[in-house]
């Protein structure tokens, strides 16, 4: 397979099926006025202006038939597995489990909590729903993956400093490949991207590489094409 254009250097595509995008937490919570992005006083404008390079990743590997993961960043209803620390820290008008206008903040299955219409997952995509700021975090999702022989992991969705670098570096410890995808993936605070990006490809890329999405859309296009039978299943 052709490599990927990444810094530090390029990142080498593994045989197909062993790659898999991994989209985190694109939910209404973070990207909508009403959610809890918005309460913490953040412009929530800004992390819209990914969707389009996040739905071209999404057409590209479904094309190929590719695996795709989701993530949900929640709580049971009754907050059984959010620790009080994580809910009353901060500021903010709302808190983990209050009401707001798009139901009880980051509780898991409340209009807010889901994915944007944009990237709703399909039928055949695994969606992992996380109580902490790691995909790996008291969920299946390393037993899925290495059922599935991956090893590979696009990792792109929000934000970049918090709950994508906290996964990122969790798959790092755990010998995943891990490409960050520069154009797909954003903070609230355009410094704290910047920075993150720099941390995850310093050192010869101590902790993975950084690309666009133009760069990956391109190396895709030498990918075969596999069975539907790679692809992971809802949960």
């Amino acid at each position: 397979m052709n490599p990927i254009p990444a810094q530090p250097y390029d990142y080498p595509l593994p045989e197909h099926p062993k790659l898999a995008l991994v989209i985190i937490d694109m939910q209404r919570d973070f990207l909508e006025p009403g959610g809890f992005g918005d309460a913490l006083g953040n412009d929530v404008k800004r992390l819209q202006a990914i969707v389009p390079a996040l739905k071209q990743l999404l057409d590209a590997f479904r094309a190929l038939n590719l695996p795709i993961i989701h993530t949900l960043e929640g709580h049971q209803s009754d907050l059984s597995d959010c620790p009080v620390a994580k809910q009353q820290r901060g500021t903010g008008n709302l808190k983990i489990g209050d009401a707001g206008p798009m139901g009880r903040i980051l509780v898991l299955g409340e209009p807010g909590n889901q994915i944007i219409p944009e990237l709703a997952p399909q039928l055949d995509e695994l969606v992992i729903p996380k109580p902490g700021k790691g995909a790996f975090y008291k969920t299946p999702l390393e037993e899925h993956l290495r059922d599935r022989g991956i090893t590979h992991l696009l990792i792109t969705g929000v934000t970049t400093e918090v709950c994508v670098q906290t996964t990122l570096r969790e798959a790092n410890d755990r010998g995943y490949e891990c490409l960050l995808v520069e154009d797909a993936t954003e903070s609230y605070f355009p410094h704290f991207k910047q920075a993150t990006l720099e941390m995850v490809r310093s050192q010869g890329g101590i902790i993975g590489w950084t690309a666009s999405t133009n760069a990956i859309l391109s190396a895709l296009e030498s990918f075969p094409s596999a069975n539907s039978s790679s692809q992971l299943s809802s949960v």
